[in-house]
């Protein structure tokens, strides 16, 4: 645990994590509501390719979630990885700037999931390295929403810049390379990295599921089902476009759900704690079953809006809460490689869950591939309280 100066109530490594994710989702969040908009009335792509270019870019990229744990836990080291890969995504903002094809959008996506993919395990590590394992939540929590807090002035900004471009996307694009700087920057200079962390009596890191029990296997099966119905968000803003919420007004509604997911995540965080991660993150799969099947069935602008805070409260019970129940049932030493092997599962499941989604949507219908999602969440609800019952007692969580 990290010891010294205490911000907010939080470590130093911790509270500076939290702004690296604040600066970088501004960035990242000035460019994604826009890039389905970008690719369908620009570039005139279909609904299908769409999901093909999410669920390649987010699980090929996703392979590297495991790579750089299992890296990371081996040499020892976390920091450098951290700021090689969000120095990646910045550096990927040319390409969907300048992209005159489908192709290129995929290329800048690609290069920006592959930055995740490299900083998204050790920078895990480093926060639950920081922090006492009863605060798990906690931190974890403050994370997402600081995180999530860039992701609301990024659309923001987005909506503001759209206006005074003249809605030129690609202008916007440009400067999200600001904020994704600072982040680089905020590593560099404020991260503390520790010179060692694995004992020598330890054994080296392998690329093997044997350092884990049951219950790892059991909740990364839980996860990955769920991730399976778990579609790109696009296809929500694509919906919400087609129920006739205006383009301009988009990223105000992807400002709305990201305001309240910053906000819920850190008490979501606290009730984690409290009352038990796994209780909380079983209420937010039951939520977003309720959100998928309200925009399968949704045909009221003033509904779309209320799905989307609602899709917030959903994050805010389930992206840090998930990270830090994990944290409980990993070895020490194998930190990264597990949050990698973590990452990566449902990294990957997202192929398969955006381009299904994407195929539904043009062959079938927009509601059914809201419907599958509702359907893959209440499955994996039902797992997870057979996890909750009969899972091994013993460990608190």
């Amino acid at each position: 645990m990290e010891k010294g100066r205490k911000f907010l109530g939080f470590g130093k490594n911790v509270f500076v994590t939290g702004l690296v994710s604040f600066f970088m989702d501004v960035s990242s969040e000035m460019i994604y509501p826009l890039v389905p908009l970008f690719l369908s009335s620009v570039l005139g792509a279909n609904k299908s390719l769409i999901g093909l270019i999410e669920g390649i870019a987010e699980s090929t990229a996703s392979l590297l979630k495991v790579f750089s744990g299992w890296f990371s836990d081996k040499i020892g080291r976390r920091k450098g990885l951290m700021a090689a890969g969000y120095a990646i995504s910045t550096l990927s903002r040319p390409l969907v700037a300048l992209a005159a094809g489908w192709h290129q959008v995929l290329g800048s996506r690609f290069m920006d999931r592959f930055g995740k993919g490299v900083r998204t395990s050790p920078r895990d590590a480093i926060i639950a390295e920081s922090t006492d394992r009863k605060f798990l939540g906690r931190a974890f929590g403050f994370h997402r929403s600081m995180d999530t807090m860039g992701a609301v002035v990024g659309p923001g900004l987005a909506f503001f810049l759209l206006g005074i471009f003249s809605n030129d996307y690609r202008k916007v694009f440009w400067l999200s390379m600001v904020p994704g700087l600072f982040a680089v920057l905020l590593i560099i200079f404020f991260i503390t990295e520790k010179k060692s962390r694995l004992p020598k009596h330890s054994e080296r890191p392998k690329l093997t599921l044997k350092h884990f029990d049951g219950r790892f296997r059991w909740f990364l099966l839980i996860v990955t089902i769920f991730a399976l119905g778990n579609s790109s968000d696009v296809f929500l803003i694509l919906r919400a476009q087609q129920v006739g919420i205006a383009t301009v007004t988009i990223p105000v509604v992807y400002l709305l759900f990201n305001l309240i997911y910053s906000v819920s995540s850190i008490f979501a965080g606290m009730a984690a704690d409290r009352f038990g991660r796994k209780r909380i993150i079983l209420c937010g799969f039951v939520l977003f079953a309720v959100v998928y099947y309200g925009f399968a069935t949704v045909a009221d602008v003033k509904v779309v809006w209320v799905l989307f805070a609602l899709y917030g409260i959903y994050m805010g019970l389930t992206e840090g809460v998930q990270k830090a129940f994990l944290t409980t049932i990993i070895p020490a030493e194998f930190k990264a490689t597990a949050f990698g092997v973590y990452n990566t599962a449902i990294g990957l499941a997202m192929f398969p869950a955006s381009f299904i989604g994407g195929w539904l949507w043009d062959h079938i219908s927009p509601a059914a591939t809201f419907y599958f999602g509702a359907v893959t969440a209440v499955s994996a609800a039902v797992a997870l309280v057979a996890f909750i019952v009969f899972g091994k007692k013993g460990v608190s969580t």
